[in-house]
C-alpha cells in the first residue's frame, strides 16, 4: 500500500495551523500550500481512543463522524472533560468569553486562563472578547446566566459557521459590534458570581489571521467524509477552526475540508500540482437564519 500517515488534528499555534500526525510528526500550513493527499483502497477508519490510550478494540467509526470515538470511548473522554462538570475542584483559573461567528453568531463559552485563546481559535471564532475570569464553576455560573437572561447559545454548529465566511461584514468594527454589544448588556446583569472578575470589551478579530480576507477564501460547499478509494488535491487559501479552506479549482472553486474528518483514517501522501476531489460535497446553499 505504500507509505501512509494517520492524522492527529490540527493545532493552532503562534505561527499559524500546524496538522499533526500520529508519532509527533507535523507539518506547517501556510497560504498557498498544497494539502494533497488519498484515502487507500480497502481503508477503514478507527477509533482514536480516549485520554491518550488507544482504543482497546480498534472500533471501526463512521465516516461522518467528527468526535472519531466509539461510544466507549466518548464516554471516558467526556467524562474527564470540563464540559461534563465533573471537575468542580478543579484549582486552575477560568476564563468566560463571548465569540462572534457570524451576524446573529455569538456564542458564550469557558476556557482555561493558562491555554490563552487557543479554544477560541481551535472553534474558528471570526472575533471574540474576555467577559471575566475565575474559578471554574464561577465562570460556569456566568456562562449559564447569559444564556439564560441574554439567550446566547453555549454551540453554534460548525456547518452554520461556514455557510456565512463567504459574507462576513468587510471592517472589523462591524465584525465587533454584536460582541460589543452583548458585553454591555452583560456587563449590568445583577446576578454575576462574585469570584469572578470582571474585563472590559477589548474585541480581537481574527479575520487575517484565518485568512479569510481574500475572495478566493469564499467557500461554495464541505467535504461531507472521505472514504477508500477517494483523494484530494488543493491549494490552502485560509483555515479557521479544524476548517482548510482548499482552491481545488474546477467548477467547485474552494471548499472546506474539516480536519477532523481525517482523524482515524490511514492516508497516503499525493503528488500532484493541479486541483482534484473525489470525495463527496455539501454545497452551502444559504446562510442560515440570525439568532437574535
Amino acid at each position: 500500500m505504500g507509505r501512509v500517515w494517520k492524522c492527529s488534528g490540527l493545532r493552532w499555534t503562534p505561527d499559524g495551523p500546524v496538522l499533526v500526525w500520529d508519532g509527533g510528526r507535523r507539518s506547517g500550513l501556510t497560504w498557498g500550500k498544497r494539502v494533497a493527499f488519498a484515502v487507500p483502497e480497502g481503508a477503514v477508519r478507527r477509533c482514536v481512543g480516549a485520554r491518550g490510550n488507544p482504543c482497546p478494540v480498534a472500533a471501526g467509526v463512521p465516516g461522518r463522524s467528527t468526535g472519531v470515538r466509539c461510544e466507549e470511548c466518548a464516554r471516558l473522554d467526556r467524562a474527564h472533560s470540563v464540559a461534563a462538570d465533573t471537575l468542580a475542584d478543579d484549582p486552575r483559573p477560568y476564563r468566560v468569553y463571548l465569540a462572534w461567528f457570524g451576524p446573529g453568531m455569538v456564542k458564550v463559552g469557558i476556557t482555561g486562563v493558562g491555554r490563552g485563546p487557543a479554544r477560541l481559535l481551535e472553534q474558528g471564532a471570526v472575533c471574540f472578547t474576555w467577559l471575566g475570569s475565575g474559578p471554574l464553576m464561577a465562570a460556569r455560573r456566568t456562562e449559564e446566566l447569559l444564556r439564560a437572561a441574554l439567550r446566547v447559545p453555549d454551540r453554534i454548529p460548525y456547518a452554520d459557521k461556514r455557510a456565512v465566511r463567504a459574507a462576513l461584514p468587510v471592517t472589523a468594527a462591524e465584525r465587533a459590534r454584536e460582541v460589543e454589544e452583548l458585553h454591555a448588556r452583560a456587563g449590568v446583569l445583577a446576578e454575576w458570581p462574585e469570584s469572578l472578575g470582571r474585563e472590559p470589551c477589548r474585541v480581537v478579530d481574527h479575520v487575517e489571521r484565518f485568512g479569510l480576507l481574500g475572495p478566493a477564501a469564499a467557500a461554495g460547499g464541505d467535504v461531507v467524509e472521505l472514504a477508500p478509494g477517494g483523494a484530494v488535491s488543493g491549494e490552502l487559501v485560509a483555515a479557521a477552526g479544524p476548517d482548510l479552506h482548499l482552491a481545488v479549482g474546477g467548477r467547485r472553486g474552494t471548499v472546506v475540508l474539516d480536519t477532523r474528518l481525517m482523524t482515524g483514517w490511514e492516508v497516503a501522501p499525493r503528488s500532484s500540482n493541479t486541483g482534484e476531489l473525489s470525495f463527496r460535497v455539501r454545497e452551502f446553499t444559504r446562510a442560515p437564519d440570525g439568532l437574535f
